[in-house]
């Protein structure tokens, strides 16, 4: 067996079994009919911390994985739109909000999951926050009182972490 949702060829239908693939170095599965090369890759995940006055809106979330932790919004990314599309349609699903000016804060990846988070910093030009169908409520938080006990998601502490780095530098940088 190669992995469930994986036993057979997109291509041709035949059975996939793990092989050593030479030029790779390494085993993948590959089709025995056609020699098609199944690769396992992680999917994108686009996420957005929408701030206003100091502060950012976070979401709890009313599904799985992380069921009742808070994190900011964000989703996978569709074929045929953009990162930056997927970002701000996400925020647009989960908290009702329209952003812009995104600027990307950084991109989270870590062994073994199947997960790269690209993350953004935005600017809130309209809507009113409120907790689209994958959430239970929205709030916003001040630096100070962050729910850091409660976070969803690795790449949610340390995106939050990198943000408040960001302002705590630009802080420092203005002399205040």
């Amino acid at each position: 067996m190669v992995t469930p949702g994986s036993t057979f060829c997109p291509d041709c239908g035949g059975r996939l079994t793990w092989q050593w693939v030479e030029a790779e170095g390494r085993e993948r599965p590959v089709c025995r009919s056609c020699g098609f090369i199944l690769y396992r890759n992680p999917k994108v995940v686009a996420g957005v911390i929408p701030v206003h006055d100091g502060r950012v809106l976070l979401l709890r979330r009313k599904i799985e994985p992380a069921r009742g932790k808070w994190t900011f919004p964000a989703g996978y990314v569709e074929l045929g739109e953009s990162v930056e599309e997927a970002a701000v349609r996400e925020t647009r699903e989960e908290v009702a909000l329209e952003i812009d000016e995104l600027s990307l804060l950084n991109v989270y990846s870590y062994r073994g999951s199947p997960v790269v988070t690209v993350v953004y910093l935005s600017r809130i030009v309209g809507g009113e926050p409120r907790a689209g169908e994958e959430a239970e409520e929205v709030a916003f938080f001040p630096t100070g009182a962050l729910p850091w006990e409660d976070l969803a998601f690795r790449s949610t502490r340390e995106a939050l972490q990198d943000w408040i780095r960001g302002l705590e530098f630009r802080l420092r940088d203005r002399g205040t």
